[in-house]
């Protein structure tokens, strides 16, 4: 019997055509996935929640109230009606931190108490107690915790409207000063111009070791890899175990007797398998993140339980794909939990700011679900309605849509007899997948020790 060499097997056209249909496939669709997704936030930007807090409480001038603060405000949602990237929301100083504190708004701008006081005192024909008036301000705050990058939209957008409003007053200012009798000094002008003081400071503060707020999405990956990566090892074990694979150790190849199951069972021991190394992984993950890089972190037991059950479902999903689709199903999981998912999670690029088909995607694919989650554990307290009911629910569907999906495959695999190794007394043909048997021992030239 001769055996293959190397140029002969590359001169098969299968192997050629085949492979390449694979990578091709996979390289266009990352590259659409990842780019498509990131390529242009500004422009698919629609709806970002940003808080808009009006605490003017007004002045009295010329015998007539005042409310400047009203007229910001009006003039900010006037002009969003042409523009629908920013979701204004006005709301009290108590619920815009309120909001910060679980994510659900990007930023605020906050007009303080005192704002229509300090901006007619400019004009005031008698100067303020210490021979100097107290600038008016208008305050931007920032919430790097529900995403650096949608904080800084959010922290631009407020920035460019207290700029607009800013100039606004400016031209009324001057109006006023011109029809007094003294005409103002050049500097004066230039001051009354533009009078606001935009100060930016943070509206909930992450600490120094949380990634600037992206720590929850790299310890969200980390859990879906370790889940992805530990049903790849599950896998293989388990059919290494049974007799389905051999295992090379070196130049040296070992493998068990062939023991006849169901696919049933395979998947059911893989997954008991999948949820026995979870326990370990997810507690390594926290060991090697809070315990030895020191990340800022609280709720250390709730992480725990949270790791072990992320990377748990991951697994046990990745495992179902297998048993359905076979050796394409890890190329699957890999699409499902990698590919489409990492665009579409929201933590870099806010959900608000991603194509329609991504926003889409971000309604239900898992690594959005869980980096919510995680955000609630590591900046928000963990309330639960920061994203952590959600996440929670999320991944006891994902776990329920797994294990009927897989076992439903699996015992219709079982009943139509498509056995992974054919039983002695069935025939070969289309319904049994072909592989080696007991019957069908390896060659000794396989089983030798390989040669250099």
């Amino acid at each position: 019997m001769s055996h293959p060499t190397p140029p002969s097997v590359l001169r098969r056209p299968q192997l050629w055509i085949g492979t390449g249909l694979i990578a091709a496939v996979v390289s266009m669709m990352f590259a659409l996935l990842y780019v498509g997704g990131n390529v242009d936030p500004r422009g698919n930007l629609r709806d970002l929640p940003v808080a808009l807090v009006n605490s003017d409480s007004g002045a009295d001038v010329n015998g007539s109230r005042v409310n400047l603060g009203e007229q910001v405000v009006s003039g900010i949602q006037k002009a969003a009606k042409g523009d629908k990237s920013i979701d204004w929301q006005v709301v009290s100083r108590k619920e815009a931190d309120k909001r910060l504190g679980r994510g659900k708004v990007f930023g605020a701008l906050v007009i303080p108490e005192d704002f229509t006081a300090t901006v007619t005192g400019l004009t005031a024909p008698q100067p303020a107690p210490q021979g100097k008036a107290a600038p008016p301000t208008l305050t931007v705050l920032t919430n790097q915790a529900a995403g650096s990058i949608g904080s800084s939209m959010s922290s631009q957008a407020a920035q460019k409207a207290a700029h607009t409003a800013s100039a606004q007053l400016g031209q009324e200012l001057l109006k006023q000063a011109g029809s007094q009798k003294t005409p103002l000094p050049t500097a004066a002008q230039l001051k009354l111009a533009d009078p606001v003081t935009v100060n930016v400071a943070e509206g909930h503060p992450v600490g120094s070791r949380s990634a600037m707020g992206l720590s929850a999405f790299y310890y969200a990956l980390v859990l879906v890899v370790c889940g992805m990566l530990g049903a790849n090892v599950v896998n293989s074990q388990v059919d290494t175990a049974l007799g389905y694979l051999h295992t090379d150790f070196g130049p040296f190849r070992k493998r068990e007797p062939v023991q006849h199951t169901s696919r049933v069972r395979t998947l059911a021991i893989g997954m008991a398998l999948m949820l026995g190394l979870s326990l370990v992984m997810g507690t390594l993950v926290e060991v090697a993140t809070v315990g030895i890089l020191d990340m800022d972190a609280s709720h250390l037991g709730l992480l725990w339980l949270y790791s072990v059950a992320t990377i748990a479902v991951v697994g046990i999903g990745s495992l179902a794909l297998f048993a359905a689709f076979g050796t394409p199903g890890m190329l699957l999981a890999t699409i499902v939990f990698i590919a489409m998912a990492v665009p579409s999670s929201g933590a870099t690029v806010p959900v608000q700011a991603l194509p329609g088909f991504f926003r889409a995607l971000a309604e239900f694919e898992p690594l959005r679900q869980i980096t919510e989650g995680l955000r609630s554990l590591l900046y928000y307290g963990a309330q639960a309605d920061a994203g952590l009911t959600r996440a929670w629910a999320s991944m006891g569907v994902a776990l329920v849509a797994a294990l009927v999906f897989g076992f439903a495959v699996a015992h219709l695999y079982d009943r139509r007899g498509l056995h992974r190794i054919p039983r002695p007394d069935a025939e070969t043909g289309p319904s049994a997948i072909p592989a080696e048997t007991p019957e069908h021992p390896e060659s000794p030239e396989s089983a030798a020790p390989a040669t250099a």
